[in-house]
C-alpha cells in the first residue's frame, strides 16, 4: 500500500480495524461458548449436588453476569487493537521498496 501512494496513517487504520475486528470476532464466539459452558456446567453441579445431598430443592446457578460479559469483551477488544498497532505502526514506517522486497 505504502508503494501505491497510501500515507502512514491509512496503513496504521487498516491494520487496527482488521485486528479490532478479529478480536471482537474472536471475543463473541469466546462470550458465547463460555455462556454455554457456564450453563452446562452449572447444570451438571446442580444435578450433581441434588444426588449427593438427596435434597429436591438445592439449585445452582451459574450464569455470567452483564459486567463481566462486558468486561470480557472489552479486554478481547483492547488487546486485539493494541497488538494490531504495534505492527501496523511498524508498517507504516517501512521504506516502499523494503516492503516489496519481502512481500
Amino acid at each position: 500500500r505504502k508503494s501505491l501512494g497510501a500515507k502512514r496513517r491509512d496503513i496504521r487504520r487498516q491494520f487496527v480495524i482488521e485486528a479490532g475486528t478479529t478480536s471482537a470476532i474472536g471475543g463473541l464466539l469466546g462470550i458465547g461458548f463460555g455462556c454455554l459452558m457456564a450453563t452446562a456446567i452449572g447444570a451438571l453441579m446442580g444435578g450433581m449436588l441434588v444426588e449427593a445431598m438427596g435434597v429436591s430443592g438445592i439449585t445452582f446457578n451459574a450464569a455470567p453476569t452483564f459486567g463481566a460479559i462486558a468486561v470480557s469483551f472489552g479486554v478481547s477488544v483492547g488487546i486485539g487493537v493494541l497488538f494490531g498497532y504495534l505492527p501496523a505502526n511498524k508498517a507504516a514506517k517501512l521504506n516502499p521498496i523494503d516492503a516489496l522486497r519481502y512481500d
